[in-house]
């Protein structure tokens, strides 16, 4: 078996990478992008669609919204993991 270090596999110099000014970058092999390559964008069939929240204004006593505030930081997406457990709870299969 061999015991060479695999730390460094590929042989890159990153101490000078690390040290390149941003100007001694060879940018030359990227092709230009240009407002043409948006026209026709392509659609990757099998990638997960994003869903799309809705913000909607209703009525929520303030007890109920300083319970959840007090909770910490996204209170709001807490709000809605339970308001989606309930729908998927009640939905009729």
């Amino acid at each position: 078996m061999n015991k060479k270090s695999t730390s460094n596999p590929l042989g890159t110099d990153w101490e000078r990478l690390k040290n390149m000014k941003d100007e001694e970058i060879d940018f030359s092999d990227i092709p230009k992008i240009t407002p043409e390559m948006f026209k026709n964008p392509v659609v990757r069939r099998g990638s997960k669609s994003i869903r799309m929240n809705s913000q909607e204004t209703m009525a929520v006593d303030r007890d109920v919204i300083e319970f959840f505030k007090a909770q910490g930081q996204n209170y709001q997406t807490k709000i809605n993991q339970l308001l989606r457990a309930y729908m998927e709870a009640h939905q009729t299969k």
